[in-house]
């Protein structure tokens, strides 16, 4: 088992061992899956995901980049010392996740009027 999957499993699943339940208690804030959308669009750093439409505040964004990075879904590394600044970039496990904002792209724009709707297989995560 890759460490990454060990640090999902070391996560703590209070409210019960149901799957749907669990991945909720990764991603089932407002903010976590689209900076995971944004992650699957290329965005790396910091200002690239501030940049974003929805207008997710310094603190949030923080926060759950740290939280993704906790869970295993986002690697940081370093691109700058002084001061330090961070790329993010998604794990293998984080990419699992494609399948499922395809999904969810294809489901709101069948049953949610006025979604964007893509024009490429690559933009089928907006």
């Amino acid at each position: 088992m890759s460490k990454l999957k060990n640090k999902l499993k070391k996560m703590t699943f209070q409210r019960s061992d149901c799957p749907i339940a669990c991945a909720l208690d990764v991603l089932g804030d407002k903010w976590s899956m689209l900076v995971i959308r944004d992650l699957f669009k290329e965005k790396k750093r910091f200002s690239e995901f501030m940049d974003a439409r929805e207008g997710i505040k310094t603190n949030i964004l923080t926060d759950r980049l740290k939280r993704l990075e906790q869970a295993g879904l986002v690697n940081k590394s370093p691109y700058q010392n002084n001061p330090p600044r961070y790329e993010y970039t998604l794990t293998d496990t984080g990419k699992d996740l494609g399948p499922l904002l395809k999904e969810m792209v294809k489901w709101s724009n069948r049953n949610i009027p006025g979604t964007n709707k893509p024009l490429t297989a690559k933009s089928s995560t907006e």
